[in-house]
């Protein structure tokens, strides 16, 4: 049900950037934008390439695949959050790796950072349950190749994801029983706390935003 929702509603945004000339102005991200307005933090993963319809097919088509498995191993809640903490794990790894500040307004929009987030825990998870995750490995490293060698695409949010995935899955996966509902809530407080602090300090580390 929260795959599908996911799914869904990056498709009616995708067809609202279609329709509306300021829709995605209005949610796209870049490290500048976000420091004005946070929200778009999340937002952008809810955004696709209006120009190459491939963008939303390949997030969309990887998010049904490896979705439905977390999902039902880690139930609804921690799956959404999963996913939403992701996509802010692929901004801030955006704002972070900025090297200058001109890279700070360079504009992003995609899933992916999400998306590679379901893949580190998916990876996970496989882990922790004893199953073959040789070929997650090797999903892992060709879609983040292919951000190396691919113009316009934001390898550093895939990282942030991935990071943001692994770290988020890796809580909820080794938790000890008689303490899954406390790291439910304590774990994504905590990631998301990481994340804030990330960004905050490099955003610091350029006059013009202080």
């Amino acid at each position: 049900m929260v795959t599908l929702a996911l799914i869904g509603a990056c498709v009616a945004s995708f067809v609202l950037q279609l329709v509306l000339p300021d829709w995605t102005a209005r949610w796209i991200f870049s490290p500048i934008a976000g420091y004005l307005e946070p929200w778009r933090f999340v937002t952008v993963a809810f955004l696709h390439s209006t120009t190459n319809y491939l963008h939303i097919v390949f997030n969309m088509v990887a998010l049904w695949f490896v979705g439905p498995l977390l999902e039902q191993t880690l139930g609804r809640a921690r799956y959404l959050t999963l996913y939403l903490l992701s996509a802010v794990g692929g901004s801030v790894g955006s704002v972070l790796l900025a090297g200058d500040l001109p890279a700070m307004a360079q504009l992003s929009v995609g899933a992916s950072g999400a998306v590679f987030g379901l893949f580190g825990a998916a990876l996970v998870v496989t882990h922790r349950l004893g199953g073959d995750y040789r070929g997650i490995i090797g999903l892992i490293a060709i879609n983040f190749a292919i951000g190396f060698v691919a113009a316009g695409i934001a390898w550093q949010a895939h990282l942030g994801g991935l990071v943001t995935g692994v770290a988020l899955a890796a809580a909820y996966a080794y938790a000890p029983k008689e303490r899954r509902t406390v790291v439910a809530f304590a774990a994504p407080a905590l990631v998301a706390a990481v994340l804030v602090i990330a960004a905050v300090l490099k955003y610091r580390s350029f006059d013009v935003f202080f």
